[in-house]
């Protein structure tokens, strides 16, 4: 929302609107005040701490006890001081911190309003078990598809997410972890009814805190990862400047053959990473040949294409990365068993690494180099489908060029193009093709 469009801050607007309609029974509504503060508190503090501690997800199970325990415009106040004091990562801040602050009210008071709808208030008064459950199951329920209802009209709006993307995925994602959120609240709000009080109630986070900080722990391992790419990759352009921010796009292209597909989120993410490392293994290769000009040897081609080999013994031991190691060794392979370094053929190849090969094509074809010129889009497009059912998975191109017309494509120039490198002759198969 950094550069925020004027129909995304009208959305954040209605939303806010409709925050304040949540609220305004409020004084007539008969409320507990002393709960609503402390609830209220708690939800800030909680928030606060998990921002500095870099915790993973929100103090959920606060508001959630809120809404199985008070009225639904008390409930939707307790999510606002939290809301509007949390820390907040890009630019406009205040517009953020509303849109947060409007989104929860909403989806609290929803999900307060159908748990007094279904007696759980009553329920759990009384401690009443299973019994229970039932509206707090619903409420949870609500509170998840209003949250991600509200989410995917923002990506729509403030990022052009198209519409089929901007929801995809975010209810079953967000399902899992709120229904837990929800149990530990359920749980709060039993412990607030009972002899034993409050005190008691905020005795059911501090295993939530733990599993808070389990899940930082995991983040902070895998941001160590990311690093850990983003240094192989850097080498590589290092090592070979005609290629320089080609990983980055090919893990674009890649990432967009993915989506077109319609795989799964995680999936999209792995072939990215896969994209991104492709070429790792040419820090393997003698920087000699990586910038020779002029033709290769049969000897010299050889030591280059030992560079998927390299490059799937440097990412093997990283465990995350899933199918991408995959794609790392065989992405030179074709459709007709004559490619590189095992010649499978077919369906032999892994998914993710025709994936690759179709994103590594295209970049190379579309990039201007010191030692040629880019291809108009459409070109390098026509030359994949001329060589789709050979060298190709055709399924990928047909992906690929959905997603270019969809999308677009941006190119960059990958070297610096003052510089007057004699031409290196293209790989064999598609023109334009790098080594």
């Amino acid at each position: 929302m950094e550069a925020t469009p004027a129909r995304a801050r009208a959305y954040v607007a209605c939303v806010a609107l409709c925050a304040l309609a949540c609220l305004l029974p409020l004084p007539a509504t008969p409320t507990p005040w002393w709960a609503v503060v402390l609830l209220a508190a708690l939800y800030a503090a909680g928030e606060q701490i998990a921002a500095r501690r870099r915790f993973a997800g929100t103090f959920y199970p606060v508001l959630l006890a809120g809404a199985f325990l008070l009225p639904p415009p008390a409930a939707a106040l307790v999510a606002v001081p939290g809301a509007l004091i949390a820390p907040v990562g890009g630019r406009p801040r205040r517009l953020r911190r509303v849109w947060r602050a409007a989104q929860l009210v909403v989806a609290v008071w929803a999900a307060a309003r159908v748990h007094g709808a279904l007696g759980g208030r009553d329920a759990v008064v009384a401690s009443d078990f299973p019994y229970a459950l039932a509206p707090a199951g619903a409420a949870v329920l609500t509170f998840c598809l209003v949250l991600t209802a509200l989410d995917g009209g923002i990506l729509k709006l403030s990022e052009r997410v198209p519409g089929r993307r901007a929801w995809r995925g975010l209810f079953l994602r967000s399902l899992a972890p709120i229904a837990v959120h929800g149990l530990a609240g359920l749980m709060m709000a039993v412990l607030w009814r009972s002899p034993y009080g409050s005190v008691a109630a905020l005795l059911v986070l501090l295993p939530m805190c733990v599993s808070w900080w389990v899940f930082a722990q995991y983040h902070r391992e895998r941001a160590a990862h990311q690093s850990t790419i983003r240094a192989l990759v850097q080498a590589v352009d290092i090592k070979d400047g005609y290629t320089r921010g080609h990983s980055e796009r090919v893990g674009q292209a890649s990432m967009m053959i993915a989506r077109e597909l319609g795989l799964a989120d995680e999936r999209v993410e792995v072939l990215r990473f896969a994209g991104i490392l492709h070429d790792v293994g040419k820090l393997g290769v003698p920087t000699r040949l990586l910038r020779k000009n002029g033709p290769l040897t049969p000897e010299e081609r050889q030591v280059i294409e030992l560079h998927p080999e390299y490059g799937h013994e440097m990412v093997r031991g990283i465990s995350f990365l899933g199918e991408a190691r995959a794609a790392v060794l065989h992405h030179h392979e074709r459709l007709d068993g004559t490619g590189y370094p095992y010649g499978l053929m077919g369906g032999q190849i892994p998914e993710s690494a025709r994936v690759v090969a179709v994103a590594d094509a295209f970049d190379a074809m579309t990039s201007t180099r010191s030692y040629s010129r880019a291809r108009p889009v459409s070109v390098a497009l026509r030359e994949l489908e001329k060589c789709a059912g050979s060298q190709f998975d055709p399924r990928m191109v047909t992906a690929l060029a959905r997603a270019v017309d969809q999308y677009g494509w941006h190119p960059a120039v990958t070297a610096d193009e003052a510089c007057t490198a004699p031409a290196r002759p293209p790989v064999a198969g598609v023109p334009g093709a790098h080594r």
